[in-house]
């Protein structure tokens, strides 16, 4: 089984990594080579026993895109993306990455002629406007961002070229991630991990939201296992719609932040300031946080519990020392 993963140095990319070493099998075959793929060049896993070949690769480049997906990949992970708010504040980038990028992907999956598998993030930011609660498996996408609207286009292009039979997809709307590692980025949803990551760090974090405001997320470690799982499915399970909502969870920011104060203490809650952003706002409140995605839980998918489960993983596996 040969797997590549678009999108590999990014945090999600290194824990699917890491993952899919673990576990040494996918689909019911042993774990054969590993293709790991992003801008900038990812990381040799340390201790892989199975060949890595890692690729700095343009995804809006078709050459690029030949050496990140080689001949024989049975399996593509596509997670690699601008985010949200530079994909806002960027619009030529955010279509040149969002929209040429996929294409590029599907396209040269197509050129295999092999019908591999493609697993692509999108995200719950295809819905927006006017939409009922909670939002359900049928509701219409109705993105209000070039974030969204690129997601959308992306999800219809994979379900044609799965129609068509030219690659295998499943499109997996995912809840926002948190806590993720690292540093912040350009995602307008940056502040809904940094204001636990670095209170938990030791570190100062402003909120730029009101503590009233909602959030549909998940965990890092249950997003991890449902991309996994996406990719066991059989394709008869999908039908002929291939892209769905992921199971999460709601909390509003407050209610994370006491979460954290359960798990941790008040130092951590101290660190956080609550400086409102009207610009940011105006992305984030468009968003849904309401969602009853059944198709997903009988699919097998999992979903978060609590809030206070996503600190301690934080802790167990992620945190700066």
């Amino acid at each position: 089984m040969h797997v590549a993963i678009i999108g590999a140095a990014g945090f999600l990319g290194r824990k699917l990594t890491t993952a899919l070493l673990a576990r040494g099998q996918l689909r019911g075959a042993a774990l054969s080579q590993l293709t790991l793929a992003d801008v900038v060049a990812p990381d040799t896993p340390n201790g892989a026993t199975i060949p890595v070949q890692c690729e700095t690769t343009d995804i809006a480049t078709p050459e690029d895109i030949a050496r990140a997906i080689p001949s024989g990949v049975d399996v593509v992970f596509h997670l690699a993306a601008i985010v949200s708010g530079q994909a806002e504040a960027e619009f030529d980038t955010g279509l040149r990455v969002n929209l040429a990028g996929p294409l590029n992907i599907f396209q040269r999956c197509r050129a295999l002629g092999t019908t591999p598998m493609v697993v692509y993030a999108s995200s719950v930011a295809v819905y927006g406007g006017d939409m009922p609660t909670p939002i359900e498996d049928l509701t219409i996408l109705n993105p209000q961002t070039s974030y969204g609207a690129q997601k959308a286009i992306g999800e219809l292009l994979l379900t044609d070229f799965s129609r068509k039979g030219f690659l295998d997809g499943r499109g997996l709307r995912l809840p926002t991630v948190t806590i993720r590692p690292g540093k912040p980025n350009k995602a307008a949803s940056s502040f809904m991990s940094s204001i636990f990551r670095e209170p938990l760090q030791g570190q100062p974090a402003n909120c730029p939201v009101s503590p009233d405001y909602p959030v549909w997320l998940s965990a890092p470690r249950n997003t991890v296992h449902n991309l996994l799982h996406a990719a066991e499915l059989e394709a008869a399970e999908l039908g002929t719609d291939r892209c769905l909502g992921l199971p999460g969870m709601t909390a509003t920011i407050g209610e994370m932040v006491e979460a954290m104060r359960r798990v941790a203490g008040d130092e951590p809650v101290s660190r956080i300031t609550w400086e409102r952003d009207p610009e940011l706002e105006r992305i984030v409140l468009g968003w849904k946080a309401h969602f009853s995605p059944n198709r997903a839980r009988r699919l097998g998918f999992v979903e978060d519990r609590n809030f206070e489960d996503n600190v301690r993983w934080f802790l167990e596996d992620d945190i700066e020392r």
